[in-house]
């Protein structure tokens, strides 16, 4: 009830006009006495014509002092209401009235001591405990962490005892339900969304609210499903703009960008929403569409420096690296201290081969984001993991084994899961370099550190077995199985061994262990390795159409997986078969991976297949330059300068790849396709010999 129909239970009260109204505020005010002019004693019997004469002062006052914002009005109505209440001091109209007028002129001290004392003599006072509610409400942003949890403690008491007088009130339901959202009460707050669905089903406020606490909860499927089930017709933009980011989560990239181009429809010029449409087409690969959004938002708003550092990722995915620094030069002064700006600005050095620039940059990132005490944030823990990563990842392509080691283990003070990925970092720094025992050396040392992990141990059978310890690395990897029965961890061990068996060529024994995986596999992601690894094993026994059945199951889930997309397009372009297929797919891959060296590698073998020599060494070198370890990149770079009748340069990286194959595990070293290399040099070495004094032979 508010405070004017409250008041019709005054004699003679009727509502006014409001132009009236401050003619009578004007009159009255004239008319008034002193404001500090009180009676000599309270009266003993309520006067309801002085105290109602006072409160229409008070609140014509109240309405001038919101309405003009002048401090002088407010006092003048805080002492019509205390005349007021000396003619009726037991009016709970009046007790609610003085109260919540404290609290709009930001008098909160003596708003929360009216209102508790209104509760504590009228418990089921709704007005005092909406007050109270929303005083604390308001004060929950102002406070220290310690004052702020007890805040929202005191907060959810008054909006729970507000559910409970007012039972069918949805906003009061909504608002209890965010406060245990904010308290981490997931059921709790689910429950009270509940309640609020049950008196309006068609609540839109509610919709929301309880899709967010999916979202929150790491359940976008079901936050989708909640929105979804609104029909297409009485879906507003905001649901629609909602439903877009659940999608997004889900990584149902072209379901979203169709929810939000129905916002679009309903609200054209949402920039909100055209944010999201622009990372859902970024997501679904889809650049020259999302750079034309883009594009749109900074033309609306050329402040908005998020935009332009997302143009600047398309130009780079795209190629065009000199035009993706430009943008971000525009966007600087707009956003000088932003961490997502520089890291892009690293990762256009990186593409360039400006390696010195790109680690600079990076170096810089990782010492302005260090904390001396040590103590991180969770979104602190997770920015410096992705520097520290990637400069690592750079020093990795310079070759630069003992800085990319000594990156990685800067992740170690983050502490928990950061741990094992500082190792595993090491350990693949080490097996790039070709150093097996060093690799071996800290698989261990990370296996006896933390003996109860399984992934950890899974990751120490497996370099057991690369390295000849086949036999130790089977039983570790068994031992895993057995302690993981019936557990989470149970498919990941599956996975290990039929990764083992795969690269040990234990055919049988691999499917076997795939199947095993499958049959636990529940969500897509999880399905999608199986299928991967399936996809792979067919593959390394040429069982081609099998392979490609599996990888299309894999796409189907995924369409954008990179390292899935290479390998099929690599598996048609090492046949020299549907090359125009393999290119498209190859190239999908680098643009969302453009400093994949392996994905270079299978875009210059491409081009070599198709005759497109020049594009084939660019590409090719590319890749030599990110990695120059790998007997393949090399091999393929060979069969270039062979074709391009440069034979010196031909037979120099086909030295070079038998020297990388020499220092290879057996598992990358297929005696056949050494063999071929082999048979290529010496082919190159006599050609060679035959032309030496030769003018114009190489």
């Amino acid at each position: 009830m508010t405070l004017l129909s409250r008041a019709s239970s005054f004699r003679h009260f009727r509502l006014i006009p409001v132009g009236a109204l401050l003619f009578a505020a004007h009159t009255m005010v004239a008319q008034a006495p002193a404001a500090t002019t009180k009676p000599s004693a309270p009266a003993t019997v309520p006067d309801r014509a002085a105290s109602y004469y006072h409160y229409g002062l008070a609140r014509l006052y109240e309405d001038m002092a919101v309405n003009a914002g002048r401090s002088d009005y407010a006092t003048q109505a805080v002492e019509q209401y205390k005349l007021a209440l000396d003619a009726d001091p037991n009016s709970r109209l009046l007790q609610d009235g003085l109260a919540d007028l404290y609290f709009k002129i930001g008098r909160i001290r003596e708003a929360v001591t009216a209102a508790q004392d209104q509760v504590s003599k009228y418990p089921n006072d709704i007005e005092a405990h909406t007050l109270l509610g929303k005083v604390y409400l308001r004060s929950l942003g102002d406070m220290q962490s310690a004052q702020s949890g007890q805040m929202l403690q005191l907060a959810i008491g008054e909006y729970e005892k507000l559910a409970q007088l007012k039972p069918n009130d949805v906003e009061t339901h909504l608002l209890l339900g965010q406060l245990y959202g904010l308290n981490h009460d997931s059921a709790k707050a689910e429950a009270q969304f509940k309640l609020a669905q049950g008196i309006d089903a068609n609540s839109e406020e509610v919709a929301l609210n309880m899709a967010r606490l999916y979202s929150e909860q790491g359940d976008p499927k079901r936050a989708a499903e909640v929105l979804s089930a609104i029909p297409v017709d009485d879906r507003s933009p905001r649901i629609e703009f909602a439903l877009g980011a659940s999608y997004e989560q889900m990584k149902k990239n072209k379901d979203a960008i169709a929810a939000y181009h129905r916002a679009l429809e309903m609200e054209p010029d949402n920039l909100d929403t055209e944010r999201g449409l622009a990372n859902a087409l970024l997501a679904e690969g889809q650049l020259d569409e999302a750079l034309k959004v883009l594009t749109g938002i900074v033309a609306a708003e050329p402040q908005d420096a998020q935009s332009q550092v997302h143009i600047s990722e398309i130009q780079r995915r795209q190629g065009h690296y000199d035009e993706a620094l430009k943008t971000l030069e525009k966007a600087k002064p707009l956003a000088p201290d932003s961490l997502e700006l520089t890291y892009n600005e690293a990762l256009i050095y990186d593409a360039l081969g400006r390696y010195d620039d790109a680690t600079g940059v990076l170096t810089k990132l990782v010492t302005d984001t260090e904390r001396a005490d040590g103590k991180y944030s969770d979104g602190e823990k997770a920015n410096r993991s992705i520097f520290l990563d990637r400069l690592a990842i750079i020093y990795r392509e310079e070759n630069k084994t003992a800085e990319a080691v000594a990156a990685y283990k800067q992740l170690l003070a983050l502490g928990g899961d950061y741990v094992k990925s500082a190792y595993s970092g090491q350990i693949d720094a080490y097996r790039d370099a070709h150093q097996w025992k060093e690799a071996t050396a800290v698989a261990a040392q990370l296996a006896k550190a933390l003996p109860s992990d399984h992934a950890v141990q899974l990751m120490y059978a497996g370099q057991l077995a690369d390295t000849g310890q086949v036999d130790q690395g089977v039983a570790l990897a068994k031992a895993q199985l057995a302690a993981a029965k019936g557990a989470p961890d149970e498919r990941d061990a599956h996975l290990a061994l039929a990764t083992i068996y795969t690269r040990l060529k234990r055919w049988q024994d691999a499917a076997s262990e795939l199947n095993s995986a499958e049959a636990l596999a529940t969500k897509p992601d999880e399905k999608l390795y199986v299928y991967f690894l399936r996809g792979s094993l067919y593959d390394r026994q040429k069982l081609y159409d099998d392979a490609e059945a599996q990888f299309r199951k894999a796409l189907a889930i995924d369409p954008q997986n990179p390292t899935v997309l290479n390998y099929l397009g690599y598996m048609f372009a090492d046949r020299g078969v549907r090359l125009p297929e393999a290119l498209t797919l190859i190239r999908k891959a680098v643009e969302l991976d453009p400093q994949n060296y392996a994905f270079l590698d299978s875009l210059g073998w491409v081009y070599f297949k198709s005759g497109q020599y020049a594009l084939a060494e660019e590409n090719l070198r590319k890749a030599n330059e990110r990695s120059n370890a790998d007997p393949t990149v090399h091999d393929h770079l060979g069969e270039v300068y062979e074709k391009t009748g440069n034979l010196k340069l031909a037979v120099a990286q086909w030295e070079r790849s038998m020297t990388e194959y020499a220092s290879s595990l057996p598992a990358d070293a297929d005696p056949a396709d050494v063999s071929k290399v082999q048979h290529k040099l010496e082919n190159a070495r006599v050609k060679l010999a035959k032309f030496a004094g030769t003018p114009g032979k190489q």
